[in-house]
């Protein structure tokens, strides 16, 4: 089957973009790709195994159709109004028609310079690449929208970062690349018009449903909305820190958008830190659901001349609503309830107390949890408690709270099981791949990809465990 490609935002959004080919990298070679996502594409194996280099994955040829470009587009970053940004190191390759008529976005991560790099070099390194791609699939197959990796170049080309490191490149796959940040662009330059194209664009593509509504930019607003909240509510109910919530990284799709100084909560601090450069920490764990909103209301204030007001302010007002919703609904099945009861909030901030006494690792106390048995007072997780007394007065209001319900443990523990994982993508875990990635040595990269796949089930290996003293104080910048 040949590979089709569409050229959709060039045709369609003159001014929107620079036309561009990738700057590739010395001696680039395919060290990584990611065989399932290849086959759901329909990608033939062959062109993972180019003859010489690293072929379109490097940037070095393109394939039948492709027309690349960099977008442009501007945001608030840390809460500031930046002005113009845009793909200062990422490049659209394409667009590819897959056989359902969906299509999705080849986009060239650290393909050079563009007329929008400003002061950077237009390159990734591999630590950056390595850890995007373990982010991206981790997110993937614990349920969680975002972009996809489907490849990884590594090279001999050095970049200066904090230290000289080796370029790479990344080609990540996603039905869009729409940012809040693309409407902020033309909004901030009194350019209307464009405003309404993409608009109209980002409807006629992803919300055709919509087209014909005469409310049609108040619905779709809502349904940004409504995608939004759902993806910070999931975010919080793994543990994920996103690190950099600027709205130039805020997908109008719901997708989880350009993995920087990311990381999982491994003990539970709700004002985690995960971004060594928020020296405010505005974008602290507990303080993503907030961004969320203000975020919104940024791309509100840029669709101002094409919705009313008052239909922003409605649609702006269920945010709240959908994501305590969205979040009340995923951490009811981490505690294993199947109904609703008033006090089930009370039941997790008192655990959720506990927990941040104890720095209590949050990953492995939900999946502990998971074996519980409403009619045993011995619970696994007792033993992750230095304040017993405290943990059994909490306990033994968990499970008058389950037998309540009258369910079957082989059937709460399966259940549960599913809402809990075994493992995330711990901090440590990428760092190890990372370095040893460094010296020449992928398979690291390999067994962690193919274990994120499967963060359901239990392990018996280092990756469900909590991080080693080494591990604990990781620092991530925006570099990474």
């Amino acid at each position: 089957m040949n590979l089709s490609f569409n050229t959709c935002w060039r045709d369609e959004l003159p001014g929107f973009y620079s036309a561009l080919q990738p700057t590739p990298l010395h001696n680039a070679r395919v060290v990584w790709h990611n065989a399932p996502l290849a086959n759901e594409l329909a990608i033939p194996a062959a062109l993972f195994t180019p003859e010489r280099g690293a072929g379109v994955w490097g940037g070095e040829s393109l394939l039948p159709g492709m027309s690349p470009l960099a977008q442009v587009y501007s945001g608030h970053q840390f809460g500031v109004w930046a002005g113009q940004l845009g793909d200062g190191r990422g490049i659209l390759l394409g667009e590819q028609q897959l056989e359902n008529g969906k299509t999705v976005d080849w986009h060239l991560k650290g393909a050079g310079l563009t007329p929008y790099s400003r002061m950077g070099d237009g390159r990734a390194v591999l630590r950056s690449t390595l850890r995007e791609s373990l982010a991206s699939e981790a997110m993937h197959y614990l349920g969680i929208p975002g972009t996809r990796a489907l490849s990884i170049v590594a090279s001999d080309t050095p970049i200066q970062r904090e230290t000289v490191e080796s370029g790479a490149m990344l080609m990540r796959i996603a039905e869009s690349h729409i940012r809040f940040g693309h409407f902020e662009h033309f909004y901030y330059r009194r350019d209307m018009d464009n405003v309404r194209k993409l608009a109209d664009y980002a409807i006629r593509h992803h919300w055709p449903h919509l087209q014909e509504q005469p409310e049609r930019y108040a619905l779709w607003f809502h349904d940004v909305v409504t995608r939004t909240a759902q993806m910070i509510a999931r975010w919080q109910t793994v543990g994920f820190a996103h690190g950099v919530m600027n709205t130039d990284n805020m997908s109008i799709l719901g997708l989880t958008l350009d993995y920087g100084p990311f990381g999982f909560l491994d003990d539970y601090q709700p004002d985690f830190i995960c971004n060594h450069s928020d020296h405010q920490g505005r974008y602290r764990f507990d303080n993503q659901p907030a961004v969320g909103l203000w975020n919104l209301q940024c791309l509100a204030q840029s669709l101002s001349a094409l919705i009313d007001v008052d239909a922003l302010n409605a649609a702006l007002d269920t945010y709240q609503q959908t994501l305590f919703r969205e979040y009340g609904q995923r951490m009811r099945k981490k505690l294993g309830l199947f109904s609703e009861e008033q006090g089930d909030n009370d039941l997790l901030n008192a655990l959720y107390a506990l927990m941040k006494r104890e720095g209590s690792d949050y990953t492995l106390t939900f999946r502990l949890l998971s074996e519980t048995e409403q009619h045993n007072a011995a619970s696994p997780l007792r033993d992750e408690f230095i304040d017993r007394a405290a943990f059994d007065g909490w306990f033994t209001q968990y499970r008058t709270r389950l037998q309540q319900e009258q369910i079957d443990d082989a059937v709460r523990q399966r259940e549960m099981k599913l809402a809990n994982p075994a493992m995330v993508l711990r901090n440590w875990l990428a760092q190890r791949a990372i370095e040893q990635a460094e010296q020449g040595d992928y398979q690291e990269l390999h067994r962690l990809h193919e274990a994120l796949r499967s963060p359901w089930n239990d392990r018996h290996d280092d990756y469900g465990r909590r991080p080693p003293d080494w591990g604990k104080h990781l620092e991530v910048s925006c570099s990474s």
